[in-house]
């Protein structure tokens, strides 16, 4: 008991040392976590319908590209923060009572937090503009964020280890899945591009947690491509994959190699 208490204060400590570092000192520092997502569908939205086009669903641009944007951003800025959650913070590590999985739960609350906030108030805001708006469905959003968080959380769990031993690695990484925001479904439809592009873009499971979330907008009726099944492995095995590198390698446990 003495344990999990020591490390829920060490946890809160850091909890607020990466408020004071990401925002800034005032209350303003936060807006600038809105300002990414509202340009991005604000910009989007715009073009698309200066040609006189339609979404690719519904009625609304603004909804269509923020369920887009907002739920590959559940999966990419997590994965992001949660990488850099102890090469960020190795001077705190030579503290007995300080151990690197403080940092990681820490960031992990922080950003869950910011995304959860960010969302419902883009998404409400969209949602009010429309003259129709659509029904949602709680438990298809909250499990599409579930299962970008858990991949999110074994990636960065893998690349927290491979980034310090093999620095090659993160350059790779980096390069490699720099298309991946083109590749998840944010502009498009998956199941309607053209054969076998399609199917090859429903070889990316980031691709099902967006067309996941989507369906708590629209709805989905198994025309979209989505398998629960193959999201649902690929995040269990990525986090185990994570837990199991970051419990085992020497960075994270040896606190003098940093």
């Amino acid at each position: 008991m003495y344990y999990l208490r020591s490390h829920l204060r060490v946890t809160s400590a850091f909890i607020m040392r990466e408020v004071a570092t990401r925002y800034g000192r005032s209350p303003g520092g936060y807006i600038w976590a809105f300002l990414e997502p509202v340009a991005f569908i604000f910009m989007m939205s715009a073009i698309m319908g200066a040609f006189g086009r339609v979404p690719p669903e519904g009625e609304s641009f603004t909804l269509f590209y923020a369920t887009g944007y907002l739920s590959y951003g559940f999966y990419k800025a997590m994965e992001g923060y949660l990488t850099s959650s102890v090469s960020a913070n190795r001077s705190l590590f030579s503290y007995p009572a300080v151990a690197p999985i403080d940092a990681v739960v820490a960031r992990f609350i922080l950003q869950a937090a910011t995304s959860v906030l960010v969302t419902f108030v883009i998404i409400t805001v969209a949602l009010y503009q429309m003259r129709h708006a659509p029904t949602v469905r709680w438990p298809q959003i909250l499990e599409s964020i579930a299962f970008a968080w858990t991949i999110a959380t074994g990636v960065a769990l893998v690349n927290i280890v491979l980034f310090f031993k093999y620095p090659i690695y993160q350059k790779l990484f980096g390069i490699v899945t720099r298309p991946l925001f083109l590749l998840s479904g944010v502009f498009y439809i998956p199941a309607e591009m053209p054969h076998p592009m399609g199917d090859i873009l429903l070889m990316n499971p980031i691709t099902h947690v967006v067309i996941l979330f989507r369906e708590g907008f629209y709805g989905g009726g198994g025309r979209d491509g989505l398998d629960v099944g193959f999201l649902a492995e690929v995040s269990m095995a990525t986090l185990f994959i994570g837990i199991l590198l970051f419990t085992f390698f020497p960075v994270a446990r040896d606190r003098v190699s940093y």
